[in-house]
Formats: C-alpha cells, structure tokens, sequence
C-alpha cells in the first residue's frame, strides 16, 4: 500500500481517476485532487484530501496546480497527470479549436507536467504517473483525434525514458476501455464500446500497485498483450478485429444520419 505520500492527482472525480483516489485515501496520505468537476470529491475526508477545481489544459492552470501543491506539502511525492477525455465521432470535419482543445488536455498539460515536475525535484527522488491508454498503441474507428493524442503520448515517454534523470521513476498506465463516464463524454449518442472492456476498480489498483512496485509499464489487461503478440504474428488477426470494430462504427454513423440514436441517460 502506497502510504505516508503527499500526491497530486489530476482528472480524479470519476472514472479511473476517482478509483484511484479511493484506494490512495485507505493509506496515510494528503492528496491534492484536481478536476474542472469535483462533486465527487466533496465526500472525501478533508484532512486527506485537498481539492483544487480547475482545468488542466492550460499552462497557466498547470502552473496554479505546482503553487497550491507547495503551499500545502512539504514536497511532492508522487505527481499522476491523470486528466483526458476523448471524442467518438467521424472525421469528417475541419475544426482546428476541437482538435487543439483535447491536444491541450491530453498532450500538452501532461508533458508540461513532467518538465514542471522534473525541474521542482532538482535531483530528490520522485514519482511521476501518466495515463496514456491501449488506444496509443493500436488505434480505432471512431477515436482518431483521441487515439492521435495518446499515440503522441505514448512518444513521449517512450522518448523521455531514455533521456530522463534516474531520481525520477516515470509510470505509465495503458488501460483497454474502462467501464467509466468516459464514453459518455465521448459522445452524447450512446455507441457499442471497444473490446475488452475492464472495471475501473481494478485499472486503479493495478495501476497503484505499478507505482508503488515502480513499473515503468502498467497494462491491467492480458488478453490485449496476447493480443498484441498475436497480431504482430499473423498481421490478419489484426485486420479482423478492426473489421468487427469498424462494424460498430458504421452503426453508430447510421443511427446518427437516421437520428435514431438513444442518449446514454435514456
């Protein structure tokens, strides 16, 4: 158990993030908790649990983010840029401002993170934490833009790694789609979700056991590492199981050009 951490956690009042939080509150830790929603937080124990409302897609907020963690830890422990949400739709579409505002989310505010983190440490050991995602090693239908900011972070610490001072220990979690709010903040239109999906509750305590262990890599689900494996050996599995997902996507897209579509809190 991951105890006796001062800890920053982003995108922490649903899904993943929340489930996190919920096992980090069982040790003796103080948690700052970062979300533009928090009405998920109010109910943590205050003693434990800081909580801190804002957006982390700008510089400015990411910055707000450092100053409040310092004024209330002596240091920072652990520092998991959690935050990201995704769109599930066609791209068939020019929008420059769509594209750039979940790059600012998903890219810039976790990279921006770790150089910030890195430079507050000055050589002291410390623990920074990023959800990339499944989806930035193989993409899909209907998450493009999403996919696209996650294979870019997925660059990313895969660059860094090989680059990165050795007091700071950089793990990543590569959850399969979760059983979480996320797509509904995807769309509004209720869609078939990718396979596999996992629990959020076991994401999180895989992903706490990884920081704790210090994993470089957390990859809560085996079937998508066989997977992996399988279609690197016969490339045709890999086609198939687009195929199927491709199918999903052609349903959705069909009941939105026939407004048939059932909103998720119907």
């Amino acid at each position: 158990m991951i105890t006796g951490k001062n800890i920053v956690l982003t995108g922490c009042d649903s899904g993943i993030g929340l489930e996190v939080l919920k096992i980090l509150v069982k040790g003796n830790n103080h948690i700052l908790a970062v979300d533009k929603n928090i009405d998920n937080l109010k109910k943590f124990d205050p003693e434990k649990v800081t909580i801190m409302q804002i957006d982390v897609s700008t510089q400015e907020a990411v910055d707000a983010i450092f100053v409040k963690a310092e004024e209330i830890f002596d240091f920072i422990d652990i520092f998991y840029a959690n935050a990201g949400y995704p769109y599930y739709e066609e791209m068939n579409y020019t929008d420059w401002n769509r594209v750039s505002a979940m790059f600012e989310t998903n890219v810039f505010s976790p990279i921006y993170s770790y150089q910030k983190y890195v430079k507050y440490l000055d050589g002291r050991k410390g623990v920074m934490a990023i959800t990339v995602s499944a989806i930035g090693e193989m993409a899909m239908p209907g998450f493009t833009i999403y996919s696209s900011s996650k294979f870019a972070m997925h660059g990313f610490q895969q660059g860094v790694r090989l680059e990165k001072p050795d007091n700071v220990q950089l793990t990543c979690l590569y959850p399969v789609a979760t059983n979480t709010n996320f797509f509904r903040v995807a769309n509004d239109i209720q869609f078939k979700k990718p396979f596999p999906v996992q629990e959020p509750e076991l994401v999180a305590k895989k992903m706490v056991e990884g920081i704790e262990s210090g994993k470089s890599k957390v990859s809560p689900c085996l079937l998508f590492d066989i997977s992996k494996i399988l279609m690197g050996i016969i490339p045709p599995v890999r086609t198939v199981y687009w195929g199927l997902e491709k199918k999903k996507f052609a349903e959705f897209k069909n009941n939105i050009k026939n407004k048939t579509g059932v909103k998720w809190d119907e």
